[in-house]
């Protein structure tokens, strides 16, 4: 975990500089809206979950034991809080809510704080966040555990083996409330974002009922195909919530956007939005299947030997991690070509005085620093997986409050 997150603030706090440096006119247009929940989230939330980190960190033998769990308790609560508020800027700029546009200036200005943080894509995109953030922690800790069990049954089984069993149940349910959320939030999205459902589909005709793919062949934008394997009126109820719902395509939404918004194509990148929402829902599964498959396999706390086994529990971490990157990719991808949906196209976005030269040789350096950092993530987590679980210290506490050795160190 505690790499996890050092890794987290190396590389997330590159995006808080991109919002000036690449996306100015971006900045200026919604600053006045997106910068309030990102100022609480780094003012509140972010240090509180650092604050008390650090606590839970250096004092292990310092703090009594219920202070000491009380503050990893207290770190948990501020991420959720960061998520809350970071899915709140992101949901304006998928429903934009809680402003007036000022033409003397061109710019948005905030009205109603209340209405961004209430906004109905955020009330529905956190809840399908978190739960599928579960779905990653299960899925490590059940990868792990199985890795150790079938490598090294005979060292601290039965730890293991609770943890097994406690990730992969994790696992399962965060994974029922991925999919529920994500019913949730299908409905929303078309509510408010048509043209983002009609594209997961590549549905370019109106349809009632309209019927969801699960396969199709054909040119790579879906707009000729050569064989479709698909499920009647499903789409229609995850656009609508009715079986016989009716869904708008996309040649119609189109037509609907240059009378409203002017000439122009408004149409996302079919094939990214196509696969990558399939890709989520496929890898999702598979994992929710794999966590399953543990729990059967470890039923009356048998301990498993399969070589199949041990391939799965490497995969398994990487499943929902995969989904949520799919997820993410059809989200912004879906919104395009807006940057802040209706309100202002990418395009209009960026910085003036940045040339694309200079975009391309920042973004090969920073995934050249970011491949490296793969690297070394990758490296500490192996060696920490590998050395197992640390020897407990089970002697009496007593009040000596000299320097003890640090838990971990990294």
């Amino acid at each position: 975990m505690l790499i996890n997150f050092a890794m987290g603030v190396a590389t997330g706090i590159v995006q808080e500089f991109q919002f000036g440096m690449n996306w100015s006119d971006y900045s200026r247009f919604v600053g006045d809206i997106f910068g309030a929940p990102l100022a609480i989230e780094g003012l509140l939330a972010f240090f509180l979950e650092s604050t008390f980190l650090g606590l839970w960190i250096f004092g292990w033998d310092r703090l009594k034991p219920g202070v000491h769990l009380a503050t990893i308790w207290i770190a948990a609560t501020g991420t959720l809080l960061s998520a809350y508020f970071i899915l709140a800027a992101n949901s304006f700029m998928q429903h934009p809510v809680g402003f007036t546009f000022n033409a003397d200036k061109g710019r948005a200005e905030l009205t109603d704080f209340a209405a961004v943080l209430t906004n109905k894509v955020t009330l529905v995109t956190f809840p399908h966040t978190i739960v599928a953030c579960f779905m990653v922690g299960g899925a490590f800790v059940a990868g792990i555990s199985m890795w150790h069990l079938i490598r090294h049954p005979q060292r601290d089984a039965d730890a293991f083996l609770t943890a097994l069993r406690l990730g992969a149940v994790t696992l399962l349910v965060a994974g029922l409330g991925t999919v529920v959320t994500g019913d949730m939030q299908g409905k929303v999205m078309t509510e408010v974002q048509p043209m983002k459902m009609a594209a997961a589909e590549a549905l370019y005709t109106t349809a009632q009922p309209a019927p969801f793919s699960l396969l199709t062949i054909g040119t790579l934008d879906g707009s000729e195909e050569v064989y479709k394997l698909e499920v009647p009126k499903l789409l229609s109820y995850l656009a609508t919530g009715d079986f016989n719902g009716k869904v708008q395509g996309i040649n119609e939404l189109q037509a609907a956007y240059e009378t409203k918004y002017g000439p122009g194509s408004y149409t996302p990148n079919i094939p990214v939005t196509y696969w990558t929402f399939r890709a989520m829902i496929t890898v999702g599964g598979l994992a929710m299947i794999a966590g399953a498959w543990m729990l059967w396999a470890t039923r009356r706390r048998h301990l498993p030997t399969s070589r199949w086994m041990l391939r799965t529990a490497i995969v398994l971490p990487f499943l929902p991690l995969l989904g949520n990157s799919f997820g993410w990719i059809f989200t912004e991808m879906g919104r395009q070509p807006w940057v802040v949906f209706g309100l202002m196209p990418t395009s209009a976005g960026v910085s003036p005085g940045v040339s694309a030269t200079e975009v391309a040789i920042s973004l090969i350096g920073f995934t050249l620093l970011y491949g490296v950092l793969a690297v070394v993530e990758f490296k500490l987590l192996l060696k920490y997986i590998k050395a197992g679980l640390p020897d407990v210290d089970t002697s009496p506490r007593t009040d000596d409050d000299t320097d003890a050795p640090l838990a971990f160190a990294y």
